[in-house]
């Protein structure tokens, strides 16, 4: 799988930037909404997309922008790969030149902002800073150089830090006119209230399974349809999601994390140490974070099942490791632990820890309130 800026979906076999992605499936509804909004000019100057991480949150996001930036769509009409043209959208031909400008980050009344390189560290900083979000302001005290409109784009919202945070805030507080600022959170309940509270909140849900499963047999197609069925499946609607743990073994992954807690009568501290020195070598960075949100999905499944008095009764390794987890505590314990560790390795990422001893706790902690 490629993810190529430059692209605008031309290869079949390309995964397009949320910029760069002429396609959108499946929150229809949200695109019609937005439109009727531009339309009738009752369009707010802040919008915040919540929804799990990768459904298409900032690829509608872009879609909004290149449309508002098109003077509504004048350049062109929508189009999709399933459905048929859909007059209601907010889609433009990838062939334009909004669409294209767009798509290269050169238009000059659109500002993307998103977590930015660490020079020190040589990778994405863990949450937007502070000068990140000052820049808005400046951008949008700037004439609109095209179509009178200037978009802002936060691109992972509730990853700014407070400072971050607060000079947002004083934006929203007094929006310049024809400005429109686009929030894009996974996890909104990590924003400050106020700056929830100053924008139009537009949940998206996660697609369809059967839209995931069809685009991931379309960038995927070297992978069996079992494997397709089961990333599907771990996915909980989510594309993103799923092409991420295809990338990195993400059913091999799913298979050994069941297999480490399944152990009776503890799990076996030999192989999660080897297990963990796998994920932590040099080229495990994938299979790390692939580790880590399987783990939090587990913990989630299993919550949600202990609140139910129990998991399915099927024979799958998963149903088998939730049922034993939830004879073993309450559901408000694992819902507990679950945001104890999520907390773990953000903690681990923001400090730089040692992520071998934060995948060990995790595993001993999960081992230690089933006992």
């Amino acid at each position: 799988m490629r993810r190529d800026r430059d692209s605008v979906g031309a290869d079949p076999l390309v995964v397009p930037v949320p910029r760069a992605n002429p396609e959108l499936y499946g929150h229809e509804d949200a695109e019609r909404a937005l439109r009727c909004l531009f339309e009738a000019r009752r369009l707010p100057h802040a919008l915040l997309l919540t929804g799990p991480h990768g459904i298409g949150k900032a690829t509608l996001a872009f879609r909004l922008a290149r449309f508002v930036l098109a003077g509504g769509g004048g350049e062109g009409t929508p189009g999709g790969l399933f459905e048929d043209p859909d007059a209601s959208g907010l889609a433009i031909p990838p062939e334009s030149g909004t669409f294209r400008r767009v798509a290269s980050g050169g238009h000059a009344d659109l500002l993307t902002v998103e977590r930015t390189y660490d020079p020190r560290r040589r990778r994405l900083r863990g949450e937007i800073v502070v000068e990140d979000t000052r820049e808005i302001a400046a951008f949008l005290r700037l004439t609109p150089a095209e179509a009178g409109w200037r978009v802002v784009i936060v691109d992972g919202a509730d990853e700014m830090n407070r400072n971050a945070a607060n000079a947002l805030l004083k934006i929203l507080e007094e929006p310049p006119q024809r400005a429109l600022l686009v929030l894009v959170a996974h996890s909104p309940g990590r924003l400050l209230p106020t700056i929830r509270s100053r924008c139009r909140r537009f949940p998206i849900a996660p697609l369809p399974s059967a839209i995931v499963h069809r685009l991931l047999a379309r960038y995927r197609p070297d992978l069996p349809e079992p494997q397709i069925e089961a990333l599907t499946a771990l996915a909980s609607g989510s594309i993103g999601r799923a092409l991420d743990l295809a990338a990195a073994g993400g059913v091999e992954l799913y298979e050994a994390v069941l297999a480490l807690l399944a152990h009776e009568p503890e799990i076996e501290a030999a192989k999660v140490h080897a297990f963990a020195d796998r994920l932590t070598r040099g080229d495990g960075e994938e299979a790390y974070r692939a580790a880590e949100e399987l783990m939090v999905r587990l913990l989630a499944r299993t919550a949600v099942a202990a609140a139910r008095s129990g998991a399915a009764e099927d024979p799958s390794p998963e149903s088998a490791v939730v049922r034993r987890l939830c004879e073993r505590a309450s559901a408000a314990r694992w819902a507990e632990l679950r945001d104890e560790i999520v907390r773990s390795f953000a903690r681990t990422d923001a400090l730089n820890l040692d992520r071998k001893q934060t995948i060990l706790s995790a595993f001993f902690a999960i081992d230690g309130a089933a006992r």
